[in-house]
């Protein structure tokens, strides 16, 4: 008969809170360890990815600046400058047919192209253009206006350069030839009584004349119009036309 044998279990010891919370600390500083290379890969992605995004918007903002700029003169089916538009108006004119683009190499080689083909064409070393997935499309800086044969009629801008040339820089009340850093608008009937801004209440006149007038009719200050101010006559808008942005191709339609 087999003696029977007493095996003693030790009790065990409860797992105080702090040795909890011990090694709980230690297991997040490992699990950091080991996530921190992670973190800083993706931190360094995630840097790279905003100076992608920067450069992204930078672009983005170039090409709506060039998109949105009034760079291409319009020609009637005639070839008379006729409007000023932006290279998005132009694109769309081009791509719905309503428009062609003149590729124009100086005063020799001027030739009318389509979209379909004008999308194809090398970008000159010149040459504004827009990037696209399918590359880079050159801005054109002439389109005609394939169906229209009409040169509108227009006033010229209220300005105070326009009123100036209406009134041939002479002062208006003393017919004294000006120049133009002597001259200034005058409200012939003042703001401070109702007048307004308009081709009929605006003169030419030099700046002594028109302070000695100050807030006053011309009859009240002692002075007298040489002439009734008149708008202009309407003009073909083709005369109006300015070539602000100095573009070269433009001077072969415009008469400045």
């Amino acid at each position: 008969m087999k003696a029977a044998v007493l095996v003693r279990v030790q009790p065990r010891q409860p797992i105080s809170v702090q040795q909890r919370t011990n090694t709980s600390l230690r297991l997040h500083v490992s699990e950091c360890r080991a996530v921190a290379p992670k973190l800083d890969r993706a931190k360094a992605g995630s840097t790279r990815s905003q100076a992608t995004a920067r450069q992204a918007a930078a672009n983005l903002n170039f090409m709506s600046d060039i998109l949105n700029k009034t760079i291409v003169l319009v020609l009637n089916r005639n070839w008379q400058a006729i409007n000023i538009r932006t290279p998005q108006d132009a694109f769309c004119q081009m791509a719905s047919n309503v428009a062609t683009a003149l590729d124009i190499e100086a005063d020799e080689h001027i030739r009318p192209v389509q979209w379909e083909e004008w999308i194809t064409l090398p970008v000159r070393e010149h040459d504004t253009f827009v990037r696209t997935a399918r590359g880079a499309i050159r801005v054109p800086t002439v389109i005609v206006a394939v169906n229209y044969a009409r040169v509108p009629k227009k006033r010229p801008k209220l300005s105070a350069k326009n009123i100036r040339e209406r009134d041939g820089n002479r002062c208006q009340y003393t017919g004294r030839l000006l120049h133009p850093t002597e001259g200034s608008l005058d409200h012939v009937v003042p703001r401070s009584r109702g007048g307004a801004d308009t081709w009929e209440n605006l003169v030419w006149s030099a700046k002594e004349v028109n302070q000695r007038k100050a807030d006053r009719l011309p009859h009240e200050a002692g002075l007298k119009l040489l002439a009734v101010p008149r708008a202009p006559k309407e003009l073909p808008v083709t005369s109006l036309l300015r070539n602000a942005h100095g573009v070269a191709e433009w001077k072969l339609f415009l008469n400045e």
